[in-house]
């Protein structure tokens, strides 16, 4: 039997590179992702999650991050979480 894939938790105040890493390696697996404690801002690295710029190639799904496309799987989920009781979140979020 095979067991549903964990959720990695992201912070705003994580590393950008450890940041890019995590998103590559869940993308490419399908594993969940949550921004835990977000605030009013979210960082740019996150603007392809939020626009969903996913390509189609052949017949596989790939995603801008950085400077190349990311293998993506489409059991990929993105969570945002915040402790504002009335966030005033940008309209792509």
């Amino acid at each position: 039997m095979e067991s549903k894939p964990e959720i990695k938790a992201l912070k705003p105040t994580t590393d950008p590179k450890e940041v890019s890493r995590t998103l590559e390696n869940c993308f490419m697996l399908g594993i969940p992702i949550i921004l835990e404690d977000c605030l009013e801002t979210i960082d740019p690295i996150y603007e392809p999650l939020l626009d969903k710029q996913i390509e189609g190639h052949g017949a596989k799904l790939a995603i801008k991050l950085g400077d190349g496309l990311k293998e993506y799987s489409p059991d990929f989920r993105f969570y945002i979480t915040t402790k504002l009781s009335s966030p005033h979140f940008a309209p792509e979020v």
